[in-house]
Parts: structure tokens; sequence; C-alpha cells
């Protein structure tokens, strides 16, 4: 058995899983896009121009991908977020920087704890990307 996340774009961020995960390549090390197949023309889902069906790897971790431009009542939620911990301060904040900027938001600014830790880390942060990704950070003692 094998679990993989799957992001759905949907709404507002149809049509640009491509951009996304393009992005999300340059940025960790040990990425690549494995395969994209768009929609043929006419087909159920989507048009030509989206993803209906995308496999990419984060630092070796494959993730899948899609579009779809039916009137979906989800999106992405800050309820699933993708979990990154290192031990290297260096390597968190700049992934932190990039993923919360352009249009990004920042839920919880990365810094130490105030209060010790959350029991799996010293210093932690959370943000969302602009294509509306939630992405968790730990820095690991």
């Amino acid at each position: 058995m094998k679990t993989t996340t799957f992001l759905t774009f949907v709404g507002d961020q149809c049509g640009k899983a491509e951009e996304a995960i393009k992005f999300y390549t340059s940025l960790f090390p040990n990425s690549e896009i494995k395969s994209i197949t768009n929609y043929a023309d006419g087909e159920a889902g989507g048009t030509p121009e989206l993803i209906k069906y995308g496999v990419f790897t984060l630092n070796g971790v494959e993730y899948r991908v899609s579009e779809s431009n039916y009137n979906h009542a989800w999106s992405f939620t800050p309820a699933v977020s993708v979990f990154i911990d290192s031990s290297s301060e260096n390597e968190i904040q700049t992934l932190f920087d990039e993923l919360s900027s352009n249009g990004g938001k920042i839920m919880v600014p990365l810094d130490n704890y105030e209060t010790g830790d959350y029991g799996f880390g010293i210093k932690f942060g959370w943000c969302e990307d602009k294509y509306g990704i939630s992405w968790q950070f730990n820095l690991s003692e």
C-alpha cells in the first residue's frame, strides 16, 4: 500500500496547477515533474490547457495533481497542509519566505516558540502560498 497527497485545483486556482508545480519543484531539492496529462478537446472536467492528471516530486516525495473547471463547492483549506520538518534553519526560512510571498499569507510567523515548543521542534511557522496550499515549517533539533 502507498499513500500520496493529491491536489485538485478548482475555482480561482483552476488553470494554475502547472505554474504551481513548476514553482514548487524549483524550490525543493531532488524534485521533478514526472508527468502531465492534459484533458482532450471536449473531454468532461476540463479543457486541453488544464491538467487532467499529473505527478511530481518534492524532495523525492510523490504528489499528484489535477484541475477541474466544474463549479465545485470546495477548494484548498488550511486544515490540510504540507508539513516540512528540517534541521536547517536557513532551509526552512528560505522556503517559508518564498512560499508566503507574492500573494501568499503568513498564518503563524516563523519564529521560536514563546512558551516552549509544540512537542515536535524548536521553531515553527505556517503559511499559505499564492495558490491556496498551506505549508507548515518545523525546525527540528
